[in-house]
């Protein structure tokens, strides 16, 4: 089954479905995987590793994918390696487009720029994006405070008046077909999903977080800051990162800065490497409020195939209804 609209026509899908490129997490493998299946797979570029963007590209094995940034990290020489590579998009985040605009466009590869706020959107405009993705705090990983229902058809808006040849994506809270039907009635052509294939059998998740998400209920989750200061990150304002409660977060979600002192080194990398071996209590699983909407670890294809036929079904009864 497929789900045809301009963003499937304008990257040739079958589905309206790009996976979230999280840092870490969507490597080579689930990227390909997701490409093969028909949706635009993008590669988490993250804070900007080049030895790891390098082992996990051929990990596609030949798939067309895509490449995802954290703006506010990106240098201009990674971006350039990047492009060599030819990728079927670049998507950047969290930051001023402007200064990696010109060289993206000038390389021929579209732009998605995901935003948190009309503001955003109309910054992302005015650099040139092809595609916008309008992100809801219900997202896991980092965002802002807007919610998804209320943001996409804002920002629909004032694209259909402002500037109809841009293509809007929606992101946050979105996991399993009915997410999908509702996204493309608030007025989005397709959506960004990461929290659902985070629990993909592709994905680079230790064990023991696919089985504490299985567990958790949208409920569970929180925003803060807690990781960030564990990894000595300084997200700039307003970003915080959406991930599932833990013990560790219950006891520095009032103060995370108090983890930033160099006494608190032997804590941070026993977190370090609780993260690595999937401990959920001492580590601090990145997902999402639709964690509640993932029912098991299944292939990326399967997910995909879902999702859209899950849609069409909503999509048929609504105008039946």
């Amino acid at each position: 089954m497929a789900i045809e609209t301009r963003f499937t026509k304008a990257f040739g899908l079958r589905h309206p479905v790009a996976l979230a490129p999280m840092a870490g997490v969507a490597g080579g493998e689930l990227a390909g995987a997701v490409a093969r299946a028909g949706g635009l797979g993008l590669l988490g570029g993250g804070y900007g590793d080049a030895d790891w963007i390098h082992a996990q590209w051929p990990l596609a094995g030949g798939a067309e994918i895509g490449i995802g940034f954290i703006t506010w990290k990106l240098t201009g020489g990674l971006l350039a390696e990047a492009l060599e590579r030819r990728p079927k998009a670049v998507m950047l985040s969290f930051g001023d487009l402007q200064p990696f605009a010109a060289q993206i466009r000038a390389a021929g590869v579209p732009l998605i720029a995901q935003v948190q706020e009309l503001a955003g959107a109309k910054a992302a405009v005015e650099a040139g994006a092809d595609v916008i993705v309008a992100q809801g705090s219900e997202a896991g990983g980092h965002g802002a405070t807007r919610a998804t229902m209320t943001l996409v058809p804002e920002v629909a808006d004032y694209l259909a008046a402002k500037a109809p040849d841009r293509i809007l994506l929606a992101a946050g809270g979105i996991a399993d077909g009915r997410g999908l039907a509702a996204a493309l009635m608030l007025g989005a052509e397709g959506v960004l999903i990461g929290s659902r294939f985070w629990a993909a059998r592709e994905a680079l998740v230790p064990e023991g977080f696919h089985k504490a998400a299985l567990a958790a209920t949208g409920d569970q989750t929180l925003r803060g800051s807690v990781p960030d200061a564990a990894r000595m990150l300084h997200w700039p304002a307003p970003y915080t990162i959406r991930t599932l409660r833990s013990a560790f977060t219950d006891q520095w979600q009032s103060n995370p800065d108090a983890l930033r002192d160099p006494a608190q080194e032997p804590l941070r990398q026993a977190w370090a490497e609780a993260q690595a071996r999937g401990d959920a209590q001492i580590g601090t699983p990145v997902a999402g409020e639709a964690v509640g909407l993932i029912g098991g670890i299944a292939p990326a294809a399967e997910i995909l195939d879902g999702i859209t036929t899950e849609a069409l079904s909503c999509l048929n009864a609504q105008r039946r209804g």
